[in-house]
């Protein structure tokens, strides 16, 4: 009895090790390199052979190491491997014509310390290569796989556009593609799941849709700033010249700040994202408070000074919300080609009409809202009141986390700083003056 249960605890044992071979991965990094010349494309692909749960390897010791004393047989299910998952996950586009299945000109496995993916001629040589000995001991969850496909194409001066699809070879995949054209530097791009297509080598046109499109999507998806754009022109949504001139006054600040730090005029500090994060929920909270505040003076709501103070903290934050838009810029710059001030133009144009659009819906609805539902005053307590509420535990939130970082700085970062440290001075000082001006008139 004793023996048989050992058996049957080593046989699901075996089973459970088997079976985990096909667990999806946590964290996938695939590279990649494509390569036009002549009438020849050439990609380059390297994956973590444990993203191929489709497939039970050749294994010996006990299920653990990658058996490599049959070449051959390796060599076709790493081919299989290839038609499988490689191939169907990529689309390449030539001129807005798909290119035709590729051939698979070679595949191997290779050590997890294997550097030769650092460039394409080393990436192209080591395919070349002969395989590892067969007394090479490779755990199967450590091998790299790698793949050389070849497309035929028309030109290597072709517009190519890539689609890549590899998000369900893990949990999480981040890839990284490099772009080598004839005469020209390497290109590299580096993306989280499916990005969609992507134009290699785009041109103006190409890069301006792309970044309106995501500008565009970054504004609805970006909840804090449409709430504090809601707080910001709540108490004035009957005035279409103060919507105007509040509206303007945060698109002209951010905009500022987003392409000064799109062009790499802004800390790169670990440290820098999560304090911005936490000013734009402080912003929040301050307009839902003064929103307060005002509207318990009426008279004060309709008043020049309130105006003035309002276009005045509309600036004052927008430099913060650009920041926080260009977070996700900076990454997506990689896209741009050649086109960088086109794409920043695009982008911006992007959140302002998903501002214009949230506002076409935003102001009908509190018009109707304050005539049917609530009275203006209680409404405007009541909202402003909910927006501080959720404003004040983001901010709480993000503002935890800020003791996390190391907060030291270097000197270029410092003087960064020091730059819009006396940028957001001189913003200050303008409104002050111009709340100072009317004043003086009265006199």
């Amino acid at each position: 009895m004793l023996v048989r249960a050992l058996s049957v605890a080593g046989l699901l044992m075996w089973k459970w090790s088997v079976c985990a071979a096909h667990d999806i991965p946590a964290d996938v990094v695939i590279q990649a390199f494509v390569r036009p010349e002549g009438h020849r494309l050439t990609v380059l692909v390297r994956v973590p052979l444990a993203a191929m749960r489709d497939f039970n390897f050749p294994m010996r010791d006990g299920v653990v190491l990658l058996d490599l004393t049959e070449p051959s047989r390796l060599d076709a299910m790493l081919r299989e491997a290839s038609r499988q998952w490689i191939v169907p996950a990529l689309t390449i586009v030539e001129d807005g014509r798909p290119l035709a299945p590729p051939g698979i000109a070679a595949v191997r496995a290779s050590l997890p310390s294997d550097s030769s993916f650092s460039e394409f001629t080393r990436a192209e040589g080591h395919m070349l290569e002969t395989p590892l000995p067969p007394d090479t001991r490779l755990p199967w969850n450590q091998a790299l796989f790698d793949v050389a496909l070849e497309y035929p194409i028309a030109s290597d001066r072709s517009r190519f556009v890539v689609d890549p699809q590899f998000a369900r070879f893990g949990l999480r995949v981040v890839t990284v593609l490099r772009l080598t054209l004839p005469n020209d530097p390497e290109r590299a791009f580096e993306f989280e799941g499916d990005p969609g297509p992507v134009a290699l080598d785009p041109r103006w046109h190409q890069a301006a849709l792309r970044f309106m499109r995501l500008g565009f999507r970054h504004i609805l998806d970006g909840v804090d700033h449409l709430l504090f754009l809601f707080c910001l022109v709540l108490p004035y949504y009957r005035s279409v010249t103060s919507l105007v001139v509040v509206v303007t006054a945060f698109t002209v600040a951010h905009s500022i700040t987003l392409a000064g730090a799109a062009c790499g005029y802004a800390p790169d500090a670990l440290w820098f994202p999560p304090l911005v994060e936490t000013l734009i929920a402080a912003s929040i909270v301050y307009m839902a408070l003064e929103n307060i505040v005002l509207t318990a003076r009426p008279p004060v709501v309709t008043e020049a000074p309130a105006m003035r103070r309002r276009w005045g903290m509309a600036l004052a934050f927008g430099l913060v919300h650009g920041f926080g838009f260009s977070f996700r810029l900076q990454e997506m710059l990689q896209f741009a080609g050649s086109h960088v001030v086109t794409s920043l133009f695009a982008f911006n144009l992007g959140v302002e009409v998903g501002q214009l659009l949230v506002l076409a819906v935003v102001v009908p609805v509190i018009t109707l809202t304050f005539r049917a539902v609530v009275p203006e005053r209680l409404g405007i307590i009541i909202a402003s009141a909910l927006a501080a509420h959720v404003a004040w535990h983001w901010m709480v939130d993000r503002g935890s986390t800020l003791g996390d970082y190391d907060w030291s700085a270097s000197a270029a970062e410092l003087a960064t700083l020091a730059r819009w440290s006396l940028a957001a001075v001189t913003v200050a000082m303008l409104v002050w003056l111009a709340r100072l001006l009317p004043r003086g008139e009265r006199s």
